[in-house]
């Protein structure tokens, strides 16, 4: 499957790609996607962990060395942490977060699924998760895996992108539709 077919491109996009073929071969797929997802959300909660993959003031031994012990504590597999290796090692931490996107965009094809991103105030539970995914299967017609963000400038509601298409059913954007009309009206 090649990164063009499926519109992974980019520096991220074909890191990602040889990650899947990798994956693939080696029948982990699923096992990486779940480590990966593990890692962005680490990544989220720690502003150390954002810093050592965003500077380029820390050497790339540093880095692959910092990288290693964290996704060895976190018991990650083999394949997942040789690929952060290598990226650390060719000075491209700064664009792990856009490798594991790419990364999850390329499984979510293979399986058939679109995937949605979805932005809240606050975190979802499992059941809300659940709720949003039979409504989007339901408008999309096929399997869309979540991918979740928490901003809370959104106030309440939720936005709702999947591809090109967004949907903003968010509490600030409906108080900018107000405040907009409100001015039209004075």
């Amino acid at each position: 499957m090649s990164a063009e077919t499926i519109g992974a491109t980019g520096l991220a996009g074909r890191y990602a790609t040889a990650l899947f073929d990798l994956a693939s071969a080696e029948k982990l797929l699923d096992q990486v996607a779940s480590d990966l997802e593990s890692l962005a959300r680490m990544i989220e909660a720690s502003d150390d962990l954002t810093r050592l993959i965003r500077s380029p003031a820390i050497s790339r031994g540093d880095q692959g060395r910092a990288m290693a012990a964290v996704l060895e504590k976190a018991g990650m597999c083999e394949l997942t942490r040789n690929f952060v290796g290598t990226v650390a090692q060719n000075r491209r931490l700064f664009a792990l977060k856009a490798m594991i996107a790419a990364y999850q965009g390329l499984l979510a094809l293979k399986r058939g699924e679109s995937t949605a991103e979805v932005v809240t105030a606050a975190p979802l539970n499992d059941t809300q998760m659940e709720d949003i995914s039979k409504s989007l299967k339901k408008a999309i017609g096929s399997d869309v895996a979540i991918d979740a963000k928490v901003d809370e400038s959104v106030l309440g509601g939720l936005i709702v992108k999947i591809g090109s298409r967004m949907v903003d059913a968010s509490l600030r954007t409906k108080l900018q539709q107000l405040r907009f009309a409100m001015k039209g009206i004075g």
